[in-house]
């Protein structure tokens, strides 16, 4: 089994501006998630449509394409640097760009899931934690995911699924395992080309969450599972605590 790691990174971001070329002890966050990534799959490439991404990859010796800037997600920039890179693959990986605390485990459980041939897409959760608190369980920040007895996801959601009945909220977590989803991918080739022309579905614009359109065009998500807690970059204020944790 052949597989890509791609990265896409923007410079543009409303709540963290530059976010890929912030300095992190020294080292650009991009810089250190593709450093993580190359822990677990050799062939590894960031995507970006700036040229001062494009540059800082280049000057740390990583390699990188560069896309259009009119992409609506992730997956529409994997799928126009993948065709880009010109090198077939049997599964392409999408690493999120900020997330420089992304473990080698973590890519591999993803990799694992494509133990059969009729894999056609995967992704990664971490079961919520009873420390965690029922506000951490509540933020519509962190979706959760409804997994069936084949390991596959067969809903994401914002809000808190399942809802459990004539139970106190505050008890939920003592009653089921929900499951927080890890926003990494990985597709076969030919699908990650089909999903790509989809057009936007009715559950992925009320949710926002752009897995939705592939399940309500019928096609199966593998779940990995993981217990490794990271930290996602959306702010200034999440770089602060990052560093604190370098």
């Amino acid at each position: 089994m052949k597989f890509i790691a791609i990265i896409p990174a923007r410079y543009a971001s409303t709540r963290f501006p530059g976010k890929p070329l912030a300095d992190m002890g020294g080292r650009p966050m991009i810089q250190r998630v593709y450093e993580q990534v190359q822990k677990a799959v050799d062939n590894v490439w960031v995507a970006t449509d700036d040229t001062r991404i494009s540059d800082a990859v280049a000057a740390f010796g990583g390699k990188v394409v560069m896309t259009s800037a009119e992409h609506r997600s992730g997956t529409d920039r994997i799928q126009e640097a993948y065709t880009r890179i010109g090198e077939s693959f049997d599964v392409i990986i999408n690493v999120q760009g900020d997330e420089p605390f992304i473990q080698p485990e973590q890519i591999d459980a993803l990799k694992n899931c494509f133990d059969s041939r009729d894999v056609e897409l995967a992704t990664l959760v971490k079961p919520f934690r009873k420390e965690d608190g029922f506000e951490t369980l509540f933020n519509p920040n962190s979706p959760k995911v409804v997994i069936n007895k084949n390991n596959e996801a067969i809903y994401f959601s914002r809000s808190i699924v399942p809802y459990i009945r004539d139970v106190h909220h505050a008890e939920w977590l003592d009653k089921h395992i929900f499951y927080k989803h890890i926003g990494m991918y990985a597709y076969r080739a030919d699908v990650l080309k089909e999903i790509t022309q989809l057009p936007q579905s009715s559950l992925e614009k009320a949710e926002s969450l752009e897995q939705l359109r592939w399940i309500e065009n019928g096609y199966h998500i593998r779940v990995g599972y993981t217990d490794v807690e990271t930290i996602g970059i959306d702010t200034p204020e999440d770089m602060e605590r990052a560093i604190r944790l370098l």
